[in-house]
């Protein structure tokens, strides 16, 4: 492979990584990273909320208990080589109401096996030790989840690529990529000649589905869009929360539920939510994409979905409209911050791939067809475990 030249569809962590991985495992490879955007990480990447994860959550056996746990040893020394922010601010889990206490118990025996350092359960004066304005019934404290700047990593992640002598090219957005001659030839658009590789990797993120679906023809698992919005916290309150404080998942869906985390700017946010957006990059209620709509409304899974799940959208779309009822999940758990103690701020867009049936794909997917590898699901933690899927991906795919 030494002497071949590898295309990455996608200038989000997981692309530029996997690009990274490939300059320094093989070196003579020529790469080159295209980006559709004018910057680097302008999605997923750029509008998490930052945090590292310890492994908590995943189900051991998992890619992404596998994965995460050799990422954040990774994320860790990256950060420190290039001077990045990384801070180990710790976790709280809190389980507030007595329901919640055996899903806190399935917690603790999930996040033992995956080897979370420093895992404590806590009883309520307890909690008040770690964050003095939380409250709950019981807790897990993960002192080693942490915060960064994931954009700072993307970035220095494409200069290791640059100064091995690899392109990024910003602003290139593929049209269409067809097999020829036992190579692949890259639309950008345009421009008049392709871009040809020997391999490629699709990296895609919001438009994973779309991209891969050129390679092989499977239309599933189709991409959905969440909007997950966030709310600053006055500077009055701010120092209320140490590290993090999150609910007990509902093991029904992927995402964690409205949380209070820091930002290693020093500010405070508490969210996301989930609400589903009418375009895949639908940052703003008011943004709709009517090919974007039209995909979602027309895929089985999303109607499946809805009719399982429309009480819990319901009460997503509630708190998005209404700052009050937002806040009124998350004072649970820090009381002494409320609806006049926060404004509204940025939001992201979670990629959330669901099946034909409606059943949400958890794990991390990875597919190969030929000399095409294609990333057709990546949530969270992909930013944390970026450097490990980097790792699994060229020695899945060029070392058997």
């Amino acid at each position: 492979m030494a002497d071949e030249t590898v295309g990455v569809v996608g200038g989000g962590i997981v692309g530029v990584a996997i690009a990274r991985e490939l300059v320094r495992r093989r070196p003579g490879t020529r790469v080159i990273v295209l980006e559709k955007e004018d910057r680097l990480a302008a999605h997923q990447t750029g509008h998490n909320s930052g945090v590292v994860h310890a492994g908590i959550y995943y189900r051991p056996g998992t890619l992404k208990a596998e994965l995460c746990t050799r990422g954040r040893h990774l994320l860790r020394d990256f950060c420190a080589e290039h001077a990045i922010a990384y801070d180990e601010c710790g976790k709280l889990v809190v389980a507030v109401d007595r329901d919640e206490l055996d899903r806190l118990d399935r917690l603790e025996e999930t996040a033992t096996a995956n080897g979370v350092p420093g895992l404590r359960r806590l009883a309520p004066e307890q909690i008040r030790d770690v964050e003095p304005y939380a409250a709950g019934l019981a807790a897990l404290h993960s002192p080693a989840t942490a915060i960064t700047d994931y954009v700072a990593v993307a970035e220095a992640m494409a200069a290791e690529v640059t100064a091995a002598g690899g392109q990024v090219r910003l602003g290139a957005t593929v049209g269409a990529i067809e097999r020829r001659a036992g190579q692949v030839h890259v639309r950008v658009d345009g421009e008049d000649a392709p871009v040809v590789v020997d391999r490629l990797v699709v990296a895609a993120g919001l438009h994973a589905d779309r991209v891969s679906a050129q390679v092989d023809g499977q239309v599933g698992p189709r991409i959905l869009p969440f909007r997950g919005e966030y709310m600053a916290v006055s500077a009055a309150k701010q120092d209320l929360v140490r590290g993090m404080v999150y609910p007990v998942p509902d093991p029904r869906y992927p995402f964690l539920g409205v949380h209070f985390t820091r930002r290693v700017t020093g500010g405070l946010e508490v969210g996301p939510n989930a609400v589903l957006a009418t375009r895949r990059e639908g940052y703003r209620r008011r943004d709709v994409s009517a090919a974007d709509l039209r995909d979602t409304l027309g895929w089985p899974g999303f109607w499946h979905l809805a009719h399982a799940h429309w009480r819990t959208g319901a009460s997503e779309v509630r708190g998005s409209l209404s700052k009050r009822a937002y806040m009124a999940k998350a004072q649970r758990y820090v009381p002494d911050i409320g609806a006049d103690d926060v404004v509204r701020a940025g939001s992201g867009v979670r990629a959330q791939a669901v099946e034909r049936d409606g059943s949400l794909v958890d794990d991390f997917r990875i597919t190969s067809s030929g000399q095409i590898t294609c990333i057709r699901n990546a949530p969270s933690p992909a930013a944390t475990s970026s450097l490990a899927i980097a790792a699994h991906v060229v020695a899945l795919v060029w070392e058997g």
